[in-house]
C-alpha cells in the first residue's frame, strides 16, 4: 500500500484531503498536534522524534502543519517561527534520513508575495514578505528548495484564502462573514477595498491530488505552483455577495484595515493549468452557496441557528 503522511491533517485542507487520498487508493497517515494524547496520529512537528516516527513507511509527505494565519504570527512570532521554519526542518531531516526518501509537498501561502504592483501575480514574481507569518513561509520555502541539493524531491504549493469548511476558524474572513450573515449579525469588514483571491477548499484538494499523482508516477522537482482563481474580490464585494446569497438582512460595517495585511492580491492560475491540467471548478458564488449550506446545517446541529423558514 502507498502510504502518505499528512502533517496538519486535522486542519481545513488536511481534513478534506483525507477522503480524496483514500479514494485514490493511498493510505492516509495523519499527524496533528490536535489529536488527543495516545492517538496514533498525535504529534508535534517541533518534536524531532515524533516526526521521525511518523515519516517511517511513507512514500510521500504532504506538509500542511504549522502556523497558518497572519494574525497568529503577529501575536506569537516565536511560536510561528518554531512551527513554520524549525518544524519544516524536522520534516526535511526525517525525510532525508528515511530509507524510502519520501518526496515532500510543502504548503506555502500567497503571503510570500507581499504587496505587488502587477496583478495577477505569477509564481516567478520576486517575493516581498510583509509580516512575521510571510517571513516564516519564505524561510521554509528556501529550506525546501535547498533540500533538493541533498537529494530530496520537493514541491511548493502556495494557497490563497482557502475556505469551505464549517470547522474552520470562525474568525477567518469568509467563515466570519458567512456565519454573521446566517445569524443576522453585522459583518465587520476590515479594509473594504482590500482585494483577495478566494479559493474553495475542494478545488485546492483537487490540485494537491494532481501533484501527488505526478510525484507518485514520476518523482520530480516541480516549480512553485499556486492554486488561485485569477479573480480579485474586495472584502466589501465578498460581504455583499455573501449577504445576498444567504438572503440575509445583516448590515455591512466598514472598519479600518489592519496594518500588517497585504491589501491586494490575486494570482495567475496558468502554471497550474499547464503542469497539472488544473483550473478552479467553482466560482466564488458557487463556492459560497455550498459553504453556506454546510455551515447552516452545522449551526443547526449545534442549536445555534433556528429554522428561519419556520420563524
Amino acid at each position: 500500500m502507498k502510504t502518505l503522511l499528512v502533517t496538519g491533517s486535522k486542519g481545513l485542507i488536511g481534513s478534506a484531503l483525507s477522503v480524496c487520498l483514500n479514494q485514490l487508493g493511498f493510505v492516509f497517515k495523519p499527524f496533528d498536534v490536535r489529536f488527543d494524547p495516545g492517538h496514533s496520529g498525535a504529534g508535534d512537528i517541533r518534536d524531532k522524534d515524533s516526526v521521525r516516527k511518523a515519516v517511517e513507511g511513507s512514500i510521500g509527505i504532504i506538509h500542511l502543519a504549522g502556523t497558518s494565519r497572519v494574525i497568529s504570527g503577529e501575536k506569537d512570532p516565536e511560536l510561528c517561527w518554531e512551527q513554520n521554519v524549525e518544524g519544516t526542518e524536522n520534516v526535511i531531516e526525517a525525510a532525508l534520513n528515511s530509507p524510502l526518501k519520501p518526496w515532500v509537498v510543502y504548503a506555502s501561502s500567497r503571503e510570500v508575495y507581499g504587496q505587488q504592483d502587477l496583478l495577477p501575480v505569477a509564481e516567478d514574481t520576486v517575493l516581498r514578505p510583509m509580516n512575521v507569518y510571510a517571513y516564516s513561509k519564505v524561510a521554509a520555502e528556501k529550506r525546501i528548495k535547498d533540500a533538493r541539493e541533498e537529494g530530496l524531491i520537493t514541491s511548493i504549493l502556495r494557497f490563497s484564502n482557502v475556505f469551505g469548511s464549517p470547522f474552520d476558524h470562525e474568525d477567518r474572513v469568509i467563515p466570519a462573514f458567512c456565519r454573521a450573515a446566517l445569524l443576522g449579525e453585522n459583518l465587520y469588514v476590515e479594509g473594504a477595498e482590500n482585494t483577495f483571491d478566494f479559493t474553495f477548499v475542494d478545488d485546492v484538494v483537487r490540485g494537491i491530488a494532481a501533484v501527488v499523482g505526478i510525484l507518485t508516477k514520476c518523482p520530480q522537482n516541480l516549480p512553485p505552483i499556486h492554486f488561485t482563481t485569477g479573480r480579485g474580490i474586495t472584502l466589501k464585494e465578498a460581504a455583499s455577495i455573501i449577504t445576498e446569497r444567504a438572503k440575509s438582512f445583516s448590515l455591512v460595517k466598514e472598519m479600518p484595515p489592519r496594518s500588517f495585511d497585504v491589501s491586494r492580491f490575486y494570482g495567475n492560475p496558468s502554471r497550474a493549468k499547464e503542469l497539472l491540467g488544473w483550473m478552479p471548478q467553482f466560482s466564488f458564488e458557487e463556492a459560497i452557496d455550498r459553504f453556506l449550506l454546510s455551515l447552516e446545517n452545522h449551526l443547526r446541529f449545534q442549536n445555534i441557528l433556528l429554522d428561519r423558514s419556520a420563524a
